[in-house]
This record gives C-alpha cells, structure tokens and sequence, in this order.
C-alpha cells in the first residue's frame, strides 16, 4: 500500500462513527460536578448539626442540667468481698491484716499443704517417690544433721537422701530454696551449694569460695541462682548454660545476705533490678518509712514483694512497738502498689499509757516474712504459727495453713 491511500482509508472508517454531540457532552459534566458539590455540602452541614448537638449536651452537662447522657452512677466493679483500704501511708493505699488469734477463722485457701503443716509419721526416699512439683520444703534434725523432706503438689512427702550442716549456727533452709518451675530445691552449705531436682532425684554439689553462705535465690530460668552470704554474693550455674559460660560468677554483696535476690530486691529507696551479669540498676524510686528490711523479696510477674518494719506511722498510731508491714511493689507503672500492716489484738493499754487501748498496735519483729507468691495476685506471708495469703485485688487475708514446723521453704506446687 501507497503511503498516499492511507488517508482515504481513513476517513472512510471513521466516516461509519457516531458524531459525538459536544453540547451535551458538556452539559453531563456539569451536572455530575454539581451532584458532587450537593452531596459534600450535605455532608459537611450534618457534620456540623452533630458536632453542635454534642456540644450542647456537654454544655448542658456541666451546667448542672440534666443531659440525655449522664456519668456512670455506680462504681467500677470489685473483687468478691472487697475491702476498702484504712489510708495511705507515703501515697501507698494499705490495709490492716486480720489481729493474731482470728487466723483460723479466716476463709482457706486450699493447697497441698493442708489444713495444718507437720511432719509426717512415715516418709518415703525420694528415688521411690519422685515428685513433679514441690509445694513445700522442711528441715529434720537427725544427729549434727539436716535432712530434707520435699512435699509435692500431689500432698505426698519425700526424704532427700543428703546430709546438711548448719550455716551461721541455723538450720541450712532459705525461704528462696525452692525453684520457679518447682522441680528443685536449694540449700546453702559452708564453701558449697547443694541442689537436689524433684523429678529424677538427682543431688549434685557445685563448690564455690571458702564462705558460710546462708540465702539462696534463684533466677527465672531455673538454670542459675543467686547465694550469698554477710558481703559476699555469686551467680552460680546449676543447669546446662551456654557456650564457654562460667560456673561462678561474682556478685555485688549486700550487708544482709537476704537482700540479694532475683530478679528484683527491695531496699530503702528503690527497688532494683538484676541484670544476669553480676550487677544491678535501679528499676524504681521507693519511699517508705523503713526502719529496717526483713527476709527476701519475691517477684511475680507483675509485681514484688517484702516485708519491713516501720518507724512511727502517723496515719497508724502504734502502741510500744513497731509495725510489721508488707509491702507489695508493681513493677508495672499501669499497676498500683499496696501495703498490709500487720496489726496486734485491741487489750489493756500498758501503764501509764491510759486510753491507749482504743489504738491499734502491732507484732514485734521477727515474728513475720513474705515466702512468696501463690499467684500473680496472692502474697504468701508467714505470721508466728500461720502462713497467710493476702490477696492485692480485694485487700482480703486468707488462711492456708497452720505451722507445726519451726521453718519452710514455699514453691509453686503449692497450686495443683
């Protein structure tokens, strides 16, 4: 084909199309550009009638007058048998706890530990009775020696085939012995640690320093832990570990073997934090009228707990002694903390001291220490022959059992 055919051919097929008729073409451009307009006024009018009624039900609102929508006019639901708490003491809300000689009429928590903890008539070895989870531990003095007896989850006993001696002129047994995933169980010995594993009955000894060491706690894993002893502290690997890690690694001791805990310890003035290496950060400011600390400090997964005894409480009078209080820190900012004061049975006021029976006063020290966490929302506490749980929602205390034993070790079997 010619290059000059090309342009008749052209014009004889588009010849065949439809003449497109440009006014009104013109005209259904217009009318769709109106309709758009149309709607978005429509829109933008009822956005401002909405906005407008909102504005004069807040208006009316905070007049005083009666609005269609009015606060809520009840309060936020609450735990079954809440209690409020007695005040605040440095900006902390804190409950009473129930006075000594009620703890057996409080309502049970029900654990493997029973109604009263004592020692069984009859034990079996530990090799014969394997236990998958340990809900307490006690001591036994046979001779110059300490034998441990392991009460599982399943409420049955079993006797550790191992011999301990005494630390610091005291039974071998911290309240930190027993490991987060209940499997083993702890015990501090001269120059040594002793650790005996629930389900295979395995005991094994992991040397360290010449040093009378008295507190054990473990780390999170369940592969290392912390022991210490007056000034000197190390993290000792009992598990597997990594690559080329070390056994033993030195800590940073604290005066009192008991405040080197993982993975948080409270201390006057703030609450710190383990960093896995042998140091420590501050994880928080505290402000507490602390005389002085008392035991370990045990963590859950959202907060932690210890006990201390108080200088004077303005907001708690006392009566001749001081008051032991447990103080439950959040570790989470979105959460509060909370205090339990353990307070003493109303009696004669002392001499001298007329109407002093109409204040509340309290137990001396040592009588009281935290064990532990039955849940993320239960403190365990051992108060004279009694150990207690104080529930963080409801500010309730609970009773789990009474103590025939002079001392035990909780762990998490104790939840079925």
């Amino acid at each position: 084909m010619r290059r000059e055919e090309v342009q008749p051919l052209l014009v004889q097929a588009t010849d065949r199309l439809p003449e497109p008729d440009l006014a009104d073409a013109a005209w259904a451009a217009g009318l769709t550009v109106r309709r758009r307009r149309r709607r978005t006024v429509l829109i933008s009018l009822l956005a401002v009638l909405v906005l407008a009624i909102i504005a004069s039900i807040l208006i009316e609102a905070g007049a005083g007058g009666r609005a269609d929508l009015n606060p809520p006019d009840r309060e936020p639901t609450r735990p079954p048998g809440y209690i409020q708490p007695a005040g605040q003491i440095a900006g902390l809300d804190f409950w009473v706890a129930p006075p000594p000689g009620s703890e057996r009429f409080l309502d049970r928590l029900d654990t493997p530990l029973g109604d009263r903890l004592e020692l069984p008539d009859s034990v079996r070895s530990l090799t014969e009775n394997r236990l998958e989870g340990i809900a307490a531990v006690v001591l036994v003095k046979e001779s110059d020696r300490y034998v441990p007896l392991l009460l599982g989850s399943d409420a049955t006993w079993a006797r550790a085939d191992v011999g301990l001696v005494a630390v610091g002129g005291a039974a071998p047994l911290s309240s930190g012995a027993v490991a987060p995933d209940g499997r083993s169980v702890a015990f501090p010995q001269p120059g040594a640690l002793i650790t005996v594993n629930a389900p295979t009955a395995e005991i094994s000894r992991h040397d360290l320093p010449s040093g009378e060491y008295r507190s054990v706690s473990w780390i999170g894993d369940g592969e290392r832990l912390l022991v210490s002893g007056p000034g000197v502290a190390y993290q000792v690997l009992v598990g597997e570990g990594g690559p080329e890690e070390q056994t033993v690694v030195p800590v940073a001791p604290a005066r009192d073997p008991e405040e080197v805990t993982a993975p948080f310890r409270i201390q006057t003035g703030s609450v710190m934090r383990y960093l896995f290496n042998g140091r420590w950060t501050e994880d928080s400011r505290l402000t507490l009228p602390v005389r002085s600390w008392v035991g370990q400090t045990f963590s859950s997964i959202s907060g932690t707990a210890r006990l201390f005894v108080a200088n004077d409480l303005e907001p708690v009078p006392t009566r001749g002694s001081q008051a032991q209080v447990v103080a439950a820190i959040s570790t989470l900012r979105m959460l509060p903390s909370r205090l339990l004061v353990l307070g003493e049975p109303q009696g004669n006021p002392p001499r001298n001291q007329e109407g002093a029976g109409d204040r509340p006063f309290f137990r001396e020290p040592g009588c009281c220490a935290v064990l532990g966490w039955y849940d993320d929302g239960n403190v365990l506490l051992q108060v004279h022959g009694w150990i207690l749980a104080w529930n963080l929602e409801s500010g309730r205390v609970l009773r789990v059992t009474e103590l025939a034993v002079d001392q035990v070790a909780l762990g998490p079997g104790l939840r079925y």
